[in-house]
């Protein structure tokens, strides 16, 4: 198997076992929360996630300058060890402070695949490769959020909040050996790259600037969904959590498959037009969603939701997998990811404050209202990339 699609598939169960374990944590935070045990009320939620997205942040940026003298498969082994070992002893908490102390121990473990795995897609799959890959490893995150949203939900409801994290905790482990075994006789040569300096993150600033506005909605919208949708499901319309898992999984499920046929469509529609209707339509699915006063409406907003976000993510990778050099890709996934990051941060701490304040659906309706905005910035907006822009040119 030539190096490229072993690194493919590798890096595609990395991505499935770190988003898996993304999700099953924040999925016993509304068991919590109705139990009053441990978390009690959505400021708590709202703290939790943003100090963990800022965790992620902070050792993100750790990740990327110790890339090119650390080799790629050590990252690999410590990220998928201490992600399972995490999620083993988030079970023994016993108080909000150990909660939140084992949560942000777990983010920095998580802070590995989404600058060093995306980068070394990105350099093995150049060109309009670097569409089929990105959707491959998309949907493979999703696939594993997919799993983690049915069986944490539905483990959760038949037995205990605990018993679901030891299960993910196992899974993630054998994963990562698999993803490890995958690669393990690989050449990963980054003596070419150097370490990175300021001059070189200011010249990839300025490369993805261009993209901040969708990096920036993506990662909110995410973090929204992730941290306050089980409440916004459970909480408002009375849905068991085995449910609410399933209602999520079919969200993410939509993804999955979005992911894995994403370049199909960026072949026969073009980039930018399956870019462009992802975000209007993500917008108009989270306003429908916020807005919802029956249960059916609002699952119909959840899975159209699903079908649109997720056309975000590999189309954006793609355009930054294209627009960077390839010694600076663990830079422009970095900044990728922690833009993500940042709004997820922001936007997770102020839902549970609004949430508290103006009830449980109120964070999805700002942001279809902030998508909706963004989406007539890119209608009206003529300023191309150049005068012969292409079908995969991005729509500034």
């Amino acid at each position: 198997m030539q190096f490229s699609r072993r690194v493919l598939i590798s890096a595609s169960l990395f991505h499935a076992l770190n988003d898996s374990a993304t999700v099953a944590v924040p999925m016993i935070f509304p068991l919590l929360y109705n139990r009053h045990f441990i978390i009690h009320n959505y400021s708590q939620i709202g703290i939790l996630s943003n100090f963990g997205l800022l965790t992620t942040l902070l050792f993100q940026f750790l990740v990327v300058h110790a890339g090119h003298r650390v080799d790629y498969r050590f990252m690999l082994t410590l990220s998928f060890v201490g992600i399972a070992l995490t999620l083993a002893l988030i079970p023994f908490s016993s108080g909000y402070a150990s909660l939140l102390f084992l949560y942000l121990l777990f983010r920095v473990f998580d802070s590995f695949y989404h600058t060093l795995g995306l980068a070394w897609v990105s350099r093995t799959h150049q060109s309009r490769g670097i569409d089929s890959a990105m959707g491959i490893q998309s949907g493979s995150g999703n696939l594993g959020v997919f799993l983690a949203f049915i069986s944490v939900g539905l483990l959760a409801q038949k037995y205990n909040w605990r018993l679901p994290l030891f299960c993910w905790s196992g899974v993630c482990f054998l994963a990562g050996i698999l993803s490890f075994l995958l690669v393990r006789k690989m050449p990963f040569r980054t003596e070419d790259f150097g370490a990175p300096d300021f001059s070189s993150w200011l010249e990839t600033v300025k490369k993805i600037k261009k993209y901040v506005i969708g990096i920036a909605f993506s990662g909110a919208s995410w973090s929204v969904t992730i941290y306050f949708g089980p409440s916004l499901l459970n909480h408002k319309f009375g849905i068991p959590m085995g449910r609410t898992g399933l209602y999520l999984a079919l969200w993410i499920g939509l993804g999955t498959v979005i992911g894995y046929f994403f370049g199909p469509l960026s072949l026969k529609f073009g980039r930018t037009r399956v870019y462009k209707s992802g975000f209007i339509g993500a917008s108009l699915s989270l306003l429908l969603l916020g807005s919802s006063v029956k249960t059916a409406w609002a699952v119909l907003g959840l899975i159209l939701f699903g079908t649109f976000l997720f056309l975000l993510y590999p189309a954006l990778q793609s355009y930054v997998g294209n627009t960077v050099p390839s010694q600076n890709q663990p830079q422009a996934f970095s900044l990728f990811s922690n833009i993500q990051m940042i709004s997820g941060a922001v936007i997770s701490l102020l839902a549970g404050v609004i949430s508290d304040e103006f009830g449980i659906a109120s964070p999805f309706l700002v942001m279809g209202v902030l998508g909706m905005m963004a989406s007539f910035y890119y209608l009206v907006s003529r300023r191309m990339v150049n005068s012969s822009q292409t079908s995969d040119s991005f729509p500034l």
